[in-house]
C-alpha cells in the first residue's frame, strides 16, 4: 500500500513542479525513448541473469506492493507455538511432537496460528530443525551451526532479486544518456531546420536522461531497497526461532526459551514481558 503511495507521490511532485512552470507535458511523452531505455535495461536484467533468477526476480515484484511486515502478534504467535512444542517436548518426552512436526498442517499445535502455516519457508524451517532434535543428540553449539548455514544460504538466495533490481536501476541513468545521445545524432540530421524545430528536437532527447535519472532514483532503486528491507526482516523472523531452539537444546525451561527469543524481535514490535506471559499463561 505504501509503495502505491509513494509511487504517486513521486508523480505527483514530478510532473506537479514542471507544470507549476508552465512545462508542455507532450514533449515529456516520448515512445522511442521509453522503449530505448527500457528495452535495453530488460535485455541487459536477462542477459546477466539466468532464468531462475530471471524468474525469481519478475515473482518478487508483486511482493512490493503486497508483502506484510511482521507484527507483534505474528511474533506472539510464533512464541506461543514455540512454547506449545517445547512444553509438550519437555512434558511427555521428544518423540511426542514427531506426528506434529511430520504433518503440521494436520497438527492441533500448528493449525492454531495461520500466519505461521501459510509461510512455507518458516515452517519448514521450524519443522526441519524439530526433527533434528528429536531424531539426533546435537549439542545446542552444534544445532546453531546447522541452523545459521542454512540461514546465510536462505539470505543470499532472498537478497538475488533485490540485487538484481538495484542492477538495473544503476544502468537506467546510462540508458537514459543513450536514449539522450541518439536524440542528438537525429538532431544534427535536422540542423538546417528552424530554432523551433531544433529546440523540440534536442528538448526530445533530453528527456531520455530525464527519464533514466527518474527511473533509477524515483522508482526502481526504491524497489530493489524495498525487496532489500523485506528480506532483513524475514531473516529477523527466523533469527527468533533459531535462539528459541538453541535455547530449549541449551536446557532452558519453554517459557525461559521463548523470552530469550523475544529479545531478538526489534524494539519497536517486540512484544513486552508481562504480555508475552499472558499470553502464554491463557494457552497453557
Amino acid at each position: 500500500m505504501f509503495a502505491i503511495i509513494g509511487i504517486f507521490v513521486v508523480v505527483g511532485a514530478v510532473i506537479g513542479g514542471y507544470t507549476m512552470e508552465h512545462g508542455n507535458l507532450h514533449v515529456l511523452f516520448q515512445p522511442a525513448e521509453i522503449v530505448i531505455i527500457f528495452g535495453a535495461a530488460l535485455g541487459g536484467l536477462m542477459i546477466a541473469s539466468p532464468p531462475r533468477v530471471l524468474f525469481a526476480v519478475f515473482k518478487n515484484i508483486g511482493r512490493i506492493f503486497s508483502a506484510k511486515s511482521y507484527s507483534k502478534k505474528d511474533y506472539l504467535d510464533l512464541l506461543t507455538l514455540l512454547f506449545l512444542i517445547f512444553n509438550k517436548m519437555r512434558k511427555e518426552g521428544l518423540i511426542a511432537v514427531e506426528t506434529d512436526i511430520e504433518n503440521p498442517h494436520e497438527s492441533q499445535l500448528f493449525s492454531r496460528f495461520k500466519s505461521i502455516l501459510s509461510n512455507k519457508h518458516a515452517l519448514d524451517f521450524i519443522c526441519d530443525n524439530l526433527k533434528v532434535i528429536v531424531s539426533a543428540n546435537l549439542s545446542p553449539h552444534e544445532l546453531e551451526n546447522v541452523m545459521d548455514m542454512e540461514l546465510e544460504v536462505h539470505h543470499k538466495d532472498a537478497l538475488i532479486p533485490s540485487q538484481s533490481i538495484t542492477r538495473v536501476a544503476d544502468s537506467l541513468p546510462g540508458l537514459g544518456i543513450v536514449a539522450a545521445v541518439l536524440g542528438v545524432v537525429l538532431t544534427m540530421g535536422k540542423i538546417s531546420e528552424p530554432p523551433e524545430v531544433l529546440g523540440h528536437s534536442i528538448g526530445a532527447a533530453l528527456v531520455g536522461t530525464f527519464l533514466g535519472v527518474l527511473m533509477c532514483y524515483g522508482f526502481v532503486g526504491p524497489m530493489g531497497a524495498n525487496l532489500e528491507h523485506s528480506v532483513n526482516e524475514e531473516s529477523i523472523y527466523y533469527q527468533v526461532i533459531k535462539v528459541a531452539l538453541v535455547s530449549f537444546v541449551g536446557g532452558a525451561a519453554p517459557q525461559i526459551a521463548v523470552e530469550f527469543a523475544r529479545r531478538a524481535i526489534p524494539a519497536k514490535i517486540r512484544p513486552s514481558f508481562n504480555e508475552l506471559e499472558e499470553t502464554l499463561r491463557s494457552v497453557k
